[in-house]
Protein backbone atom coordinates (compact mmCIF):
# COMPACT_ATOMS: atom_id res chain seq x y z
CA UNK A 1 0.00 0.00 0.00
CA UNK A 2 1.76 3.30 -1.55
CA UNK A 3 0.61 6.96 -0.92
CA UNK A 4 1.20 9.98 -2.67
CA UNK A 5 2.01 13.04 -1.00
CA UNK A 6 -0.59 15.79 -0.20
CA UNK A 7 1.56 18.61 0.29
CA UNK A 8 4.20 20.08 -1.89
CA UNK A 9 7.45 20.70 0.25
CA UNK A 10 8.78 22.86 2.37
CA UNK A 11 8.24 20.73 5.67
CA UNK A 12 6.97 21.62 8.10
CA UNK A 13 3.00 21.46 7.17
CA UNK A 14 1.17 23.49 8.85
CA UNK A 15 -2.80 23.26 9.41
CA UNK A 16 -4.92 25.69 11.15
CA UNK A 17 -7.56 27.03 12.11
CA UNK A 18 -10.96 27.22 14.91
CA UNK A 19 -12.22 24.09 16.38
CA UNK A 20 -15.50 24.84 14.65
CA UNK A 21 -17.04 27.42 11.83
CA UNK A 22 -19.35 29.65 14.21
CA UNK A 23 -19.80 32.79 11.91
CA UNK A 24 -18.85 33.96 8.82
CA UNK A 25 -17.36 36.98 9.99
CA UNK A 26 -15.09 34.40 12.80
CA UNK A 27 -13.73 31.70 9.87
CA UNK A 28 -12.75 34.96 7.83
CA UNK A 29 -11.07 37.04 10.69
CA UNK A 30 -9.23 33.80 11.63
CA UNK A 31 -8.41 32.90 7.87
CA UNK A 32 -7.16 36.50 7.34
CA UNK A 33 -4.86 36.30 10.23
CA UNK A 34 -3.25 32.90 9.50
CA UNK A 35 -2.59 34.02 5.52
CA UNK A 36 0.70 34.58 6.01
CA UNK A 37 2.12 32.75 8.84
CA UNK A 38 2.85 29.77 6.65
CA UNK A 39 -0.10 27.46 7.05
CA UNK A 40 -0.54 25.79 4.44
CA UNK A 41 -3.98 24.67 4.86
CA UNK A 42 -7.27 26.14 6.17
CA UNK A 43 -9.48 23.88 8.77
CA UNK A 44 -12.79 24.74 10.65
CA UNK A 45 -15.38 22.11 11.49
CA UNK A 46 -18.83 22.34 9.60
CA UNK A 47 -20.64 19.05 11.37
CA UNK A 48 -19.04 18.36 14.85
CA UNK A 49 -20.13 14.87 16.21
CA UNK A 50 -20.22 15.36 20.07
CA UNK A 51 -20.06 13.16 23.00
CA UNK A 52 -23.81 14.15 24.36
CA UNK A 53 -26.72 16.10 22.75
CA UNK A 54 -27.27 19.43 23.35
CA UNK A 55 -23.87 20.26 22.14
CA UNK A 56 -23.25 22.56 19.54
CA UNK A 57 -22.86 20.06 16.92
CA UNK A 58 -21.76 22.56 14.14
CA UNK A 59 -23.24 25.43 11.74
CA UNK A 60 -23.64 22.76 9.31
CA UNK A 61 -23.41 23.33 5.13
CA UNK A 62 -24.08 26.85 5.20
CA UNK A 63 -20.50 26.72 6.63
CA UNK A 64 -19.00 25.46 3.35
CA UNK A 65 -20.32 28.98 1.78
CA UNK A 66 -17.61 30.39 4.06
CA UNK A 67 -14.72 28.75 3.17
CA UNK A 68 -15.12 28.93 -0.19
CA UNK A 69 -15.21 32.69 1.27
CA UNK A 70 -11.66 31.65 2.23
CA UNK A 71 -10.62 30.45 -0.78
CA UNK A 72 -11.13 33.39 -3.03
CA UNK A 73 -10.47 36.11 -0.32
CA UNK A 74 -6.90 34.48 1.00
CA UNK A 75 -6.11 31.90 -1.38
CA UNK A 76 -5.59 29.49 1.34
CA UNK A 77 -6.52 26.25 0.53
CA UNK A 78 -9.26 24.80 3.24
CA UNK A 79 -10.51 21.53 4.39
CA UNK A 80 -13.15 20.42 6.93
CA UNK A 81 -14.47 16.93 8.72
CA UNK A 82 -16.68 14.66 6.94
CA UNK A 83 -18.83 11.61 8.54
CA UNK A 84 -21.08 10.10 5.84
CA UNK A 85 -21.58 10.34 2.03
CA UNK A 86 -23.45 13.37 2.21
CA UNK A 87 -21.24 15.28 3.76
CA UNK A 88 -18.67 14.25 1.29
CA UNK A 89 -20.99 15.07 -1.57
CA UNK A 90 -21.79 18.66 -0.13
CA UNK A 91 -18.06 19.12 0.33
CA UNK A 92 -17.43 18.50 -3.13
CA UNK A 93 -20.08 20.56 -4.78
CA UNK A 94 -18.27 23.61 -2.54
CA UNK A 95 -14.94 23.08 -4.24
CA UNK A 96 -13.87 21.90 -0.61
CA UNK A 97 -9.61 21.30 -0.81
CA UNK A 98 -8.79 18.41 1.62
CA UNK A 99 -11.70 16.34 3.61
CA UNK A 100 -10.70 14.66 6.69
CA UNK A 101 -12.16 11.85 8.61
CA UNK A 102 -12.33 12.14 12.12
CA UNK A 103 -11.79 9.52 15.23
CA UNK A 104 -15.28 9.29 15.86
CA UNK A 105 -16.04 8.05 12.45
CA UNK A 106 -12.22 6.33 12.22
CA UNK A 107 -13.89 3.96 14.85
CA UNK A 108 -16.59 2.64 12.87
CA UNK A 109 -15.57 0.68 9.45
CA UNK A 110 -19.07 1.08 8.42
CA UNK A 111 -18.25 4.45 8.47
CA UNK A 112 -15.13 4.59 6.74
CA UNK A 113 -16.24 2.03 4.20
CA UNK A 114 -19.45 4.51 3.22
CA UNK A 115 -17.09 7.82 2.76
CA UNK A 116 -14.17 5.62 0.96
CA UNK A 117 -17.55 4.35 -1.65
CA UNK A 118 -18.52 8.03 -1.86
CA UNK A 119 -14.77 9.41 -2.72
CA UNK A 120 -14.42 6.41 -5.72
CA UNK A 121 -13.39 7.11 -9.29
CA UNK A 122 -12.71 11.33 -7.10
CA UNK A 123 -8.88 12.27 -6.86
CA UNK A 124 -9.42 14.37 -3.88
CA UNK A 125 -7.01 14.50 -0.48
CA UNK A 126 -8.04 13.13 2.48
CA UNK A 127 -6.46 13.48 5.98
CA UNK A 128 -7.76 10.22 8.52
CA UNK A 129 -7.36 11.02 12.25
CA UNK A 130 -6.38 7.75 14.43
CA UNK A 131 -9.58 6.16 16.32
CA UNK A 132 -10.57 7.26 19.62
CA UNK A 133 -9.26 4.18 21.05
CA UNK A 134 -5.93 2.59 20.44
CA UNK A 135 -6.07 0.39 18.07
CA UNK A 136 -3.58 0.87 15.70
CA UNK A 137 -5.43 -1.91 12.91
CA UNK A 138 -8.32 -0.02 12.78
CA UNK A 139 -6.49 2.79 11.85
CA UNK A 140 -4.35 1.45 9.43
CA UNK A 141 -7.91 -0.34 8.41
CA UNK A 142 -9.02 2.73 7.74
CA UNK A 143 -6.12 4.09 5.39
CA UNK A 144 -7.28 0.84 3.43
CA UNK A 145 -9.78 0.89 2.44
CA UNK A 146 -9.35 4.50 0.85
CA UNK A 147 -6.80 2.65 -0.77
CA UNK A 148 -8.82 0.04 -1.76
CA UNK A 149 -11.22 3.17 -3.42
CA UNK A 150 -8.52 4.31 -5.46
CA UNK A 151 -7.30 7.36 -2.91
CA UNK A 152 -3.75 7.91 -3.12
CA UNK A 153 -2.98 11.27 -2.16
CA UNK A 154 -3.99 10.21 2.04
CA UNK A 155 -2.47 11.53 5.15
CA UNK A 156 -2.98 10.70 8.95
CA UNK A 157 -3.46 13.29 11.33
CA UNK A 158 -2.08 11.47 15.11
CA UNK A 159 -4.51 12.87 17.58
CA UNK A 160 -4.13 11.06 20.71
CA UNK A 161 -6.02 8.63 21.96
CA UNK A 162 -8.59 8.30 25.00
CA UNK A 163 -7.35 7.02 28.48
CA UNK A 164 -8.85 6.49 32.03
CA UNK A 165 -6.60 8.57 34.80
CA UNK A 166 -4.34 10.86 32.31
CA UNK A 167 -3.93 13.79 33.65
CA UNK A 168 -2.04 15.67 31.86
CA UNK A 169 -3.23 15.19 28.25
CA UNK A 170 -6.72 15.41 27.09
CA UNK A 171 -5.73 12.54 24.65
CA UNK A 172 -2.59 10.35 25.65
CA UNK A 173 -0.08 10.60 22.52
CA UNK A 174 0.82 6.95 22.97
CA UNK A 175 3.76 8.27 20.17
CA UNK A 176 5.04 4.24 19.54
CA UNK A 177 1.57 4.05 17.78
CA UNK A 178 2.15 7.35 15.40
CA UNK A 179 6.13 6.48 15.19
CA UNK A 180 4.81 2.39 13.95
CA UNK A 181 2.61 3.77 11.40
CA UNK A 182 5.24 5.82 9.95
CA UNK A 183 8.11 2.77 9.41
CA UNK A 184 5.36 0.69 8.21
CA UNK A 185 4.17 3.52 5.78
CA UNK A 186 7.70 5.51 5.09
CA UNK A 187 5.72 7.50 2.29
CA UNK A 188 2.80 8.34 4.15
CA UNK A 189 2.75 12.14 5.31
CA UNK A 190 1.70 11.88 9.06
CA UNK A 191 0.60 15.01 10.97
CA UNK A 192 0.27 16.04 14.69
CA UNK A 193 -2.62 17.61 16.30
CA UNK A 194 -1.54 18.85 19.17
CA UNK A 195 -5.01 20.29 20.38
CA UNK A 196 -6.45 17.43 20.56
CA UNK A 197 -3.93 15.86 22.29
CA UNK A 198 -3.00 18.38 25.11
CA UNK A 199 -6.94 19.90 25.37
CA UNK A 200 -5.16 22.96 26.88
CA UNK A 201 -3.18 26.04 25.73
CA UNK A 202 -0.19 25.74 28.44
CA UNK A 203 1.50 22.06 27.19
CA UNK A 204 0.52 22.63 23.44
CA UNK A 205 4.41 24.62 22.75
CA UNK A 206 6.04 21.68 23.98
CA UNK A 207 4.01 19.38 22.64
CA UNK A 208 4.75 20.43 19.31
CA UNK A 209 8.38 20.14 20.12
CA UNK A 210 8.09 16.83 20.91
CA UNK A 211 6.04 16.43 17.54
CA UNK A 212 8.90 17.81 15.52
CA UNK A 213 11.87 15.56 17.53
CA UNK A 214 9.52 12.67 16.43
CA UNK A 215 9.61 14.29 12.52
CA UNK A 216 6.16 14.53 12.08
CA UNK A 217 5.89 16.13 8.69
CA UNK A 218 3.65 18.91 10.35
CA UNK A 219 1.08 19.98 12.94
CA UNK A 220 -2.77 20.41 12.93
CA UNK A 221 -3.61 23.35 15.53
CA UNK A 222 -6.92 25.06 16.83
CA UNK A 223 -7.01 28.81 16.47
CA UNK A 224 -9.01 31.38 17.58
CA UNK A 225 -9.54 35.01 17.18
CA UNK A 226 -11.15 34.50 21.43
CA UNK A 227 -10.50 31.22 22.23
CA UNK A 228 -11.72 31.87 25.28
CA UNK A 229 -15.54 32.62 23.80
CA UNK A 230 -15.13 29.77 21.62
CA UNK A 231 -18.40 27.63 21.12
CA UNK A 232 -16.38 24.24 21.36
CA UNK A 233 -13.03 22.96 23.00
CA UNK A 234 -12.47 26.84 24.19
CA UNK A 235 -9.09 26.19 26.38
CA UNK A 236 -6.99 23.89 23.34
CA UNK A 237 -7.03 26.96 21.27
CA UNK A 238 -5.01 29.72 20.52
CA UNK A 239 -5.19 33.41 19.48
CA UNK A 240 -3.15 33.82 15.67
CA UNK A 241 -0.69 35.93 17.86
CA UNK A 242 -0.10 33.07 20.12
CA UNK A 243 0.24 30.51 17.57
CA UNK A 244 2.74 32.52 16.02
CA UNK A 245 4.88 32.69 19.46
CA UNK A 246 4.37 29.09 19.29
CA UNK A 247 5.73 28.81 16.02
CA UNK A 248 8.75 30.94 16.46
CA UNK A 249 9.54 28.79 19.95
CA UNK A 250 9.62 25.59 18.65
CA UNK A 251 12.77 24.22 16.55
CA UNK A 252 12.56 21.66 13.07
CA UNK A 253 15.84 19.70 13.68
CA UNK A 254 17.68 17.79 10.77
CA UNK A 255 16.91 14.37 10.94
CA UNK A 256 20.83 13.24 10.79
CA UNK A 257 23.99 14.84 9.83
CA UNK A 258 27.28 12.94 8.50
CA UNK A 259 29.75 14.59 10.74
CA UNK A 260 32.14 11.69 12.06
CA UNK A 261 31.90 13.14 15.80
CA UNK A 262 28.28 12.67 15.88
CA UNK A 263 27.77 9.36 14.01
CA UNK A 264 30.40 7.76 16.68
CA UNK A 265 29.07 9.01 19.20
CA UNK A 266 25.95 7.97 18.47
CA UNK A 267 27.00 3.91 17.88
CA UNK A 268 28.52 4.09 20.98
CA UNK A 269 25.02 5.24 23.13
CA UNK A 270 23.49 2.39 20.66
CA UNK A 271 25.36 -0.07 21.37
CA UNK A 272 25.22 0.24 24.91
CA UNK A 273 21.24 0.40 24.40
CA UNK A 274 21.23 -2.47 22.74
CA UNK A 275 22.83 -4.65 25.74
CA UNK A 276 20.64 -2.73 28.11
CA UNK A 277 17.21 -3.93 26.44
CA UNK A 278 18.76 -7.78 26.04
CA UNK A 279 19.35 -7.59 29.89
CA UNK A 280 15.67 -6.44 30.37
CA UNK A 281 13.97 -9.14 28.40
CA UNK A 282 16.28 -11.20 30.09
CA UNK A 283 14.40 -9.86 33.57
CA UNK A 284 10.89 -9.45 32.10
CA UNK A 285 11.43 -13.50 31.30
CA UNK A 286 12.69 -14.30 34.70
CA UNK A 287 9.46 -12.69 36.13
CA UNK A 288 7.30 -14.16 34.22
CA UNK A 289 8.59 -17.77 35.21
CA UNK A 290 7.78 -16.42 38.67
CA UNK A 291 4.43 -15.56 37.56
CA UNK A 292 3.72 -18.96 36.10
CA UNK A 293 4.91 -20.43 39.67
CA UNK A 294 2.20 -17.79 41.30
CA UNK A 295 -0.28 -19.63 38.75
CA UNK A 296 -0.17 -22.75 39.43
CA UNK A 297 -0.11 -21.87 43.45
CA UNK A 298 -3.05 -19.74 42.68
CA UNK A 299 -4.64 -22.87 40.42
CA UNK A 300 -3.97 -25.48 43.50
CA UNK A 301 -5.48 -23.01 46.14
CA UNK A 302 -8.68 -22.22 43.77
CA UNK A 303 -7.60 -18.54 43.98
CA UNK A 304 -8.62 -16.32 41.21
CA UNK A 305 -6.02 -14.74 39.05
CA UNK A 306 -7.04 -10.67 39.04
CA UNK A 307 -6.07 -9.61 42.18
CA UNK A 308 -7.15 -5.90 42.45
CA UNK A 309 -5.09 -4.85 45.43
CA UNK A 310 -1.48 -6.46 44.48
CA UNK A 311 -2.30 -4.88 41.36
CA UNK A 312 -2.71 -1.24 43.23
CA UNK A 313 -0.11 -1.50 45.56
CA UNK A 314 2.07 -2.42 42.60
CA UNK A 315 1.23 0.49 40.53
CA UNK A 316 1.33 2.92 43.22
CA UNK A 317 4.86 1.43 44.18
CA UNK A 318 6.00 1.63 40.36
CA UNK A 319 5.05 5.18 40.77
CA UNK A 320 7.20 6.61 43.33
CA UNK A 321 10.10 4.46 41.87
CA UNK A 322 9.75 6.11 38.12
CA UNK A 323 9.21 9.45 39.87
CA UNK A 324 12.23 8.82 41.65
CA UNK A 325 14.46 7.73 38.83
CA UNK A 326 12.87 10.62 36.75
CA UNK A 327 10.76 8.74 34.78
CA UNK A 328 7.16 10.23 33.14
CA UNK A 329 3.87 8.43 34.96
CA UNK A 330 2.68 7.83 31.36
CA UNK A 331 5.27 5.52 30.46
CA UNK A 332 5.14 3.60 33.93
CA UNK A 333 1.33 3.44 33.24
CA UNK A 334 2.02 1.80 30.26
CA UNK A 335 4.93 -0.45 31.16
CA UNK A 336 2.67 -1.37 33.91
CA UNK A 337 -0.38 -2.21 31.65
CA UNK A 338 1.72 -4.32 29.32
CA UNK A 339 3.61 -6.32 32.03
CA UNK A 340 0.12 -6.77 33.82
CA UNK A 341 -1.76 -8.06 30.89
CA UNK A 342 0.96 -10.33 30.22
CA UNK A 343 1.30 -12.04 33.43
CA UNK A 344 -2.68 -12.72 33.85
CA UNK A 345 -2.18 -14.25 30.15
CA UNK A 346 0.87 -16.05 31.28
CA UNK A 347 -1.27 -17.27 34.63
CA UNK A 348 -4.47 -18.31 32.94
CA UNK A 349 -2.32 -20.39 30.30
CA UNK A 350 -1.09 -22.25 33.20
CA UNK A 351 -4.43 -22.53 34.83
CA UNK A 352 -5.94 -23.55 31.51
CA UNK A 353 -3.39 -26.03 31.02
CA UNK A 354 -4.05 -27.55 34.15
CA UNK A 355 -7.52 -27.64 33.15
CA UNK A 356 -6.93 -29.63 30.00
CA UNK A 357 -4.94 -32.34 31.83
CA UNK A 358 -7.58 -32.97 34.72
CA UNK A 359 -10.51 -33.74 31.95
CA UNK A 360 -7.64 -36.33 30.20
CA UNK A 361 -7.72 -38.13 33.11
CA UNK A 362 -11.23 -37.84 34.10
Amino acid sequence: MTFQPIFEPPRPILIAGPCSAETEDQVLATANALKNTGVSLFRAGIWKPRTRPGAFEGVGTPGLKWLRRVKEETGLAVTTEVANAQHVQECLEHGIDVLWIGARTTVNPFSVQEIADALAGVDIPILVKNPINPDYKLWVGALERLHQAGLRRVAAVHRGFSSYGDFKYRNAPRWQMAIDLMQEFPDLEVICDISHICGRRDILTETAQKAYDLNFDGLMVEVHPNPNQAWSDAAQQLTPDAFQDMLRQIVRRAISTDDPDFLARMENCRSVIDEIDEEIISLIARRMLLVREIGAIKKDKNVAVLQPERFRALREALLRRGEKNELSPEFIALFLEAVHQESINQQEQIINARNEAVSRER
